[in-house]
């Protein structure tokens, strides 16, 4: 008798084997979608817009300050505010988006900006650690809060946590546990 994979690739009654069958359903999906794509972009008439590979001008409006960029597509939030901006407060990690040291908020929302790309951030309200004091250099209560009770470990990571406090007190000023561990969990 012959090994299971071995039979698969045998034509059955209809003369095609499961193999053939397989790669031909593979090809006719992956068809449909592009067909189905040029279709849409034909009947509204827009054209997907390529850039890239090279830099290209992005604007982004970080703590309430405009700043004009020329950077590639594949460039993150992170990198354009450390590397092009040098607002360092936020830190890269784990460059992947687990250990949140890179936190944002963008629009009223945390994100991890070692993975989100600058250029998807542009018209969107950006700030980062180094925006939370106000004017006169007064620490944002939940700074002050992580000051006070030495909640600082090694530093590193604080900015992040900062951040995602903040984020979730702005959008519940008296979050109850399991609130907070909602947020925590996505």
């Amino acid at each position: 008798m012959a090994p299971k994979d071995e039979q698969s690739d045998r034509p059955g009654l209809s003369g095609v084997s499961r193999r053939d069958f397989l790669k031909s359903a593979g090809v006719t999906g992956i068809a449909a979608g592009v067909v189905s794509s040029a279709a849409a972009n034909a009947q509204t008439g827009a054209a997907p817009r390529i850039v890239g590979p090279g830099e290209v001008p992005i604007q982004l409006t970080v703590n309430g300050r405009r700043i004009d960029l020329q950077v590639e597509p594949r460039v993150t939030l992170l990198d354009a505010i450390r590397s092009r901006v040098d607002i360092t407060g936020n830190k890269r990690g784990c460059n992947r988006g687990a250990c949140g040291a890179c936190t944002m908020i963008v629009d009223g929302r945390a994100v991890y900006s070692c993975s989100t790309l600058a250029i998807e951030s542009q018209g969107k309200q950006i700030r980062t650690v180094d925006g939370l004091a106000s004017a006169n250099g007064a620490l944002h209560p939940v700074q002050q809060a992580f000051c006070d009770q030495d909640a600082l470990m090694c530093g590193f990571c604080t900015p992040g946590f900062v951040m995602a406090t903040v984020a979730l007190l702005e959008k519940n000023r008296n979050p109850t546990e399991a609130q907070i561990r909602k947020g925590l969990d996505g």
